[in-house]
């Protein structure tokens, strides 16, 4: 088999010096052969997401990348980099998710050669030629699913999906969620209305809020309009909303978020209490898009609030993998509907080192999601 098999392929890999330097630079590695339980594949299609982009530029401004010899460099300040030593020196890959031909396979995973599976690989490494996976990383995309269609079919719908789940594992019914217009955002509108759970959808601008009503929500609300709490507190209390996801993680927007359940949890009170309402109020922060440290001002929440780092790996335990089987299986039946990603632009290895993309594709605008296409 090893005859067979390509030598050596490019992989994206991203290096932190101690002095705070970024290097993201293409390298050539070692195509390994593939053990029992393994596939090895050639990959096809890997979206860049959020979560992509904390290996690649970790706290980095994109904007600041300079070009050199082939690859990409950006600077961290002394603090960011210092909360980041485990990896000084260490060139990690990067790309969660992708997928690919398999073309060779170990023990075990022999009937998935010539196929064409989907792979969420937490070892990291989709932006690349080829990459060795674990069988059960992988799922079989069926063949009226196109590589496009099923590159993102891991991370934002099941991190959508995830988020469904947790609301009814805390026994609520409505959530609030910020950075509402992004793909996940509009699988998690769908999966909302499928389910029969509320959700309030909170936005930056004008054009989110038309994009998602267009797929039927009902509560969206514009942060830079004036008015943006009291709408929020009007959306918390008219879907009971006790639970929020929030994507932007730093800044006062946790804050803002358990502030308006506070305040519908009060107006739902008999009387008045120096405690607070004895509603618990939460917030789940599981993205990054803000920077800025997180501002909490306690006195405003009452006695009765908490905020937590959230993952979708960990609500995925709490089920088992039996309920994260069907999860997946959902995701697969609606990838073409309720979970169809979609790509403003198809771009090379090489591209991706571009500094004007490297600046388009991390500002993950609203309709500006990058696919990266190792073969072209």
């Amino acid at each position: 088999m090893r005859d067979n098999l390509p030598k050596r392929g490019l992989q994206l890999q991203s290096t932190l010096a101690a002095d705070g330097t970024i290097t993201v630079r293409l390298v050539e590695v070692d195509v390994p052969q593939p053990g029992p339980g393994e596939a090895l594949i050639r990959v096809e299609a890997a979206p860049i997401n959020p979560s992509d982009l904390m290996t690649m530029l970790p706290a980095a401004d994109p904007a600041q990348g300079a070009a050199s010899g082939g690859a990409l460099t950006f600077r961290l300040s002394p603090e960011a980099a210092s909360t980041r030593s485990g990896r000084f020196g260490q060139p990690l890959p990067v790309g969660l998710e992708g997928v690919g031909t398999v073309i060779a396979a170990g023990k075990g995973a022999e009937h998935l050669i010539g196929k064409r599976v989907a792979a969420l690989s937490l070892t990291l490494g989709m932006y690349a030629e080829y990459k060795l996976v674990n069988v059960a990383e992988c799922a079989v995309l069926p063949d009226a699913v196109s590589s496009r269609e099923g590159a993102g079919l891991f991370c934002n719908p099941m991190t959508a999906l995830a988020i469904a789940e947790t609301v009814r594992l805390e026994g609520q019914g409505a959530l609030i969620h910020t950075a509402a217009a992004s793909n996940l955002g509009q699988m998690l509108v769908k999966i909302c209305a499928e389910d029969g759970i509320q959700l309030v959808n909170v936005v930056r601008r004008q054009e989110q809020a038309s994009l998602l009503r267009g797929l039927g929500a009902t509560h969206v609300v514009n942060s830079s309009e004036p008015g943006f709490e009291e709408a929020l507190l009007a959306a918390a209390r008219e879907t009971g909303a006790m639970i929020a996801f929030d994507a932007l993680g730093g800044g006062a927007m946790p804050g803002v978020l358990l502030q308006a359940m506070e305040g519908a949890a009060r107006s739902r009170m008999a009387g008045y209490s120096p405690y607070g309402s004895t509603e618990l109020k939460q917030v789940f922060i599981y993205g990054h898009l803000d920077r800025a440290p997180t501002v909490l001002h306690n006195e405003l929440y009452g006695m009765m609030a908490s905020t937590h780092l959230w993952a979708m790996p960990s609500t995925l335990a709490r089920v088992g993998p039996e309920r994260a089987a069907e999860m997946q299986q959902r995701v697969v039946a609606g990838i073409k509907t309720t979970f169809a990603s979609s790509f403003a632009e198809e771009i090379s290895l090489r591209q991706a080192l571009e500094p004007a993309l490297v600046r388009e594709y991390a500002g993950m605008a609203t309709g500006r999601k990058f696919l990266i296409n190792p073969t072209l």
